[in-house]
């Protein structure tokens, strides 16, 4: 035998209602088959009920629904054969409830006794049709057997006459019998009472527990427990398989699959429960049994209560004083109010109490009474209150004796920027409480889901800012190495924001990558650095990272803000990491506090690995003396195309044409950009260095770079004269010129060297790179790194494996 519990949304409907009789007809073995009132009706009973009693005509106009409701299911789903007989039945109840509305409504009073006896009818109601639907099922009134006696202002099940009621009811039972859930009666004077919210799963793991049924199926509008709140994460997805500690942690701290209380009987008499979907009966959905699945995860799901009211009782006079617990729970429960939460500190000063919101005003005017006297005395601050809180939970037996689940989970939110107000987390282990903002809600459960493996992918957010040559590159390669990430990494990349200089789109579930251009060109939100920010910091995503594919010293200027909330930093633009030393050794520092990456690897040599090279040189040991470095892929391409045919000028032409060169050509050919890599190379190295210490030996004139870009291109073919006579001195001469950057322990210069065959920088061709590193263990044969310098393609792949590294995948 097993018991199936149907609930609201199941038996709300002419689908579901078919539905569940296709699930009962489905079982070979005795079922009892315990229902909820049709869905909504309870609270629509209830609302009635207020009406009424403060003497609001309008209370007939919503008896009225709850009437057509109920007998327009009877028309839809019940048998032709019996409809007459579950009709006149369903009628007689109907104007059962309609007398007690009308007196409720004449003396404008609803005692708790007359409330409890309205919302029955709402199952009462629900089981006649049900027992209707299948025709063949009996109906047995839980009045007759489900006893309960008052507490608190609640009533709880008496349980000895319950248990003996039950045996004696079932004792001869037919093949399917058909039972109100919810509803009771007191077992004195066998008023009507009921069990509360939940109370259908409540009655039907009395039933179940009683009579030692195989097994109890809770049938719901659900596929079972999810890993999180599908609500809030998306890639949330049903936990095959519970034990009874776990899936009731989930419900106590917010998983609404089933009522807390239905786990105790089932646990007590090792039934297992299933929670079933009755709309989709072939799905596994949850089994929550004793024994442990075979699942190495530390923790199987997280819970949440976005309604929390943090209170916190503090005073020196707590401390040693036996008993105060004591008293701040007894008079909590004695006014009724539950609560979810406690953090006490070790030295005793400070219990803080986690209760919904609705319960946070009484809950200080009870402690305020009970601790009057130590209030007056100033043994015990006043108490305080934080609302707008969320309380969330993670859950799994496998967290026990395991080092570091603790660690990784405050080291996970901190790095994402949550601060988390107060913890709690049991002997058992197999919780782990704490109490966040709820705007940080959202946030702490993706980036939980995301670092303990219950998402299928890892996720990164990417703001990126700046869709020219080097942005839209890097766009396309995440585009199509997306898919692939995915299934060989467990990595996903998903673009949240993107700017240019005039707009922005944004979106939490990711933009489109093959359609971007034509969202950012129709987008009507005006973007600049400071609103694109703002963006990015209101969204408040998990795992942020910032892209800047820019050269903007205002884009630039937004990196600190973004670190210091925990947003991530990759950089193509090289304007901050050149910036004044202070300013950025504050933003590595800023990083570093934060648990964030500041990545600038692309401002020298584009995708070569050179400062990574010389930050892992560092980290194990070594000092580096001496860089030289020929760093310009634009000045190195420059030079290799000049010849007799091509002038310079017509080089520096093709050098932007080519995408070498920056939008202004001038900032290349001035040095400066060397100047810049050069500084940020001898930082890294460890050296403190400004731009104004470079020694500057720069090869055009500084007339030439003055007025505008348009001046400079009408008045740089002046030159081509002057540069060919010296080109063609080189040539002769079998040497070449090359653009040198040179730190010789702390001495920082630029210059335009000549240099012949032997030289390292010699045989550079097109816009080749080269980086010669003279360290302490490399000193008689300086580290050489080589490669593509410059170009939006290396660039962008550079700027991917920052983004990549981020991630921390292998």
């Amino acid at each position: 035998m097993k018991v199936l519990k149907f609930g609201g949304t199941s038996v709300g409907s002419a689908e579901g209602l078919r539905q569940v009789k296709l699930v009962v007809e489905s079982c070979r073995e005795e079922v009892i088959v315990v229902v909820s009132a049709l869905g909504g009706i309870t609270d629509q009973l209830l609302l009635t009920s207020r009406m009424a009693a403060a003497g609001d005509m309008q209370y007939k106009s919503q008896l009225e629904q709850i009437v057509m409701r109920h007998r327009r299911t009877v028309d839809e789903v019940v048998n032709p054969a019996c409809r007459a007989e579950v009709l006149a039945t369903v009628n007689t109840l109907l104007d059962e409830l309609s007398n007690i509305f009308k007196g409720v409504y004449l003396i404008k009073d609803l005692s708790p006794k007359t409330s409890d006896a309205i919302v029955s009818y709402g199952e009462r109601l629900s089981s006649v049709i049900v027992r209707g639907v299948l025709g063949c099922a009996e109906l047995y009134d839980a009045r007759e057997f489900i006893k309960t006696r008052p507490y608190f202002g609640k009533h709880i099940v008496e349980f000895a006459p319950t248990e003996k009621l039950i045996r004696e009811r079932f004792a001869a039972m037919p093949k399917v019998v058909v039972v109100p859930g919810f509803i009771a009666a007191d077992y004195q004077s066998d008023d009507v009472t009921n069990l509360g919210r939940g109370g259908s799963d409540y009655t039907a793991s009395v039933l179940a527990a009683t009579l030692k049924a195989d097994a109890l199926e809770i049938w719901t509008d659900v596929d079972g427990f999810m890993t999180a709140d599908p609500k809030v994460i998306s890639n949330a997805y049903v936990i095959e398989h519970l034990t009874f500690v776990e899936a009731m942690e989930l419900c106590n701290f917010g998983a609404k699959v089933i009522y807390p209380p239905t786990i105790f009987p089932a646990y007590h008499n090792n039934i297992p429960i299933s929670i079933r979907n009755t709309f989709n009966p072939d799905a596994p959905g949850t089994y929550v049994s004793k024994e442990k699945a075979g699942d190495s995860r530390m923790i199987k799901g997280i819970s949440s209560i976005n309604d929390t009211c943090l209170i916190t009782i503090r005073g020196l006079g707590m401390v040693g004083v036996i008993g105060v617990n004591y008293r701040i729970f007894k008079a909590l429960s004695k006014s009724g109010i539950s609560v979810f939460f406690v953090s006490q500190a070790a030295s005793e000063n400070t219990t803080s109490i986690g209760v919904r919101n609705g319960d946070a005003a009484l809950a200080v005017e009870v402690l305020s009474a009970e601790f009057a006297q130590e209030i007056a005395m100033g043994e015990i601050n006043k108490i305080k209150t934080d609302h707008d809180l969320a309380t969330v939970a993670i859950v799994g037996e496998n967290m026990k004796h395991r080092p570091g689940v603790a660690g990784k989970l405050f080291d996970t939110l901190g790095r994402n920027g949550i601060n988390v107000i107060a913890c709690a987390q049991g002997a058992s282990e197999t919780n782990i409480s704490f109490v966040v903002t709820r705007e940080n809600l959202r946030k702490s459960l993706n980036v939980i889901h995301d670092s303990f493996f219950l998402s299928e992918y890892q996720v990164l957010n990417i703001f990126i800012a700046g869709v020219g040559l080097v942005g839209s590159n890097l766009l396309e390669q995440i585009r199509l190495q997306q898919e692939k990430l995915m299934q060989e990494n467990a990595l996903k990349i998903r673009i949240v924001g993107i700017t240019n200089s005039r707009h922005f789109i944004a979106s939490r579930d990711g933009i489109d990558l093959n359609s971007y251009k034509e969202q950012l060109a129709a987008s009507d939100r005006v973007s600049t650095p400071e609103i694109f920010r703002d963006e990015i910091l209101a969204m408040n995503i998990f795992n942020p990272v910032f892209v800047d594919c820019t050269a903007s010293p205002s884009v630039a200027s937004i990196y600190e803000e973004l670190l210091s909330h925990n947003v991530s930093v990759v950089a193509a633009n090289k304007i901050a990491a050149s910036s004044e030393y202070d300013h950025y050794l504050k933003l590595k520092n800023i990083a570093r506090s934060r648990g964030v990456k500041f990545l600038f690897e692309t401002n020298v040599g584009a995708g070569l690995p050179i400062i990574n090279t010389i930050s892992d040189l560092i980290n194990s040991g070594d000092r580096i003396l001496k860089i030289e470095a020929v760093v310009s892929g634009t000045l190195n391409f420059i030079f290799n195309e000049m010849n007799e045919t091509v002038p310079m000028s017509r080089a520096i032409e093709l050098a932007k044409e080519a995408g070498y060169a920056e939008p202004d050509p001038r900032i290349d050919l001035s040095g400066m950009d060397v100047v810049r890599k050069l500084v940020i190379l001898s930082r890294e190295a460890g050296y403190r260095v400004e731009q104004d210490d470079v020694k500057k030996n720069l090869f055009i004139p500084q007339k030439y770079f003055e007025g505008s870009v348009e001046d400079f291109w009408r008045r740089v073919p002046e030159l081509d004269a002057e540069f060919e006579a010296r080109r063609k001195r080189l040539a002769a001469e079998g040497k070449r010129w090359r653009f040198v950057a040179c730190m010789d322990h702390g001495a920082t210069e630029v210059s335009l060297r000549e240099v012949g065959p032997d030289s390292p920088f010699y045989h550079l061709a097109g816009s080749n790179n080269v980086i010669l590193l003279t360290t302490e263990r490399y000193k008689e044969y300086p580290m050489q790194i080589k490669g593509y310098g410059a170009g939006a393609g290396v660039t962008a792949a550079g700027v991917f494996a920052d983004i990549i590294s981020i991630a921390n995948i292998r």
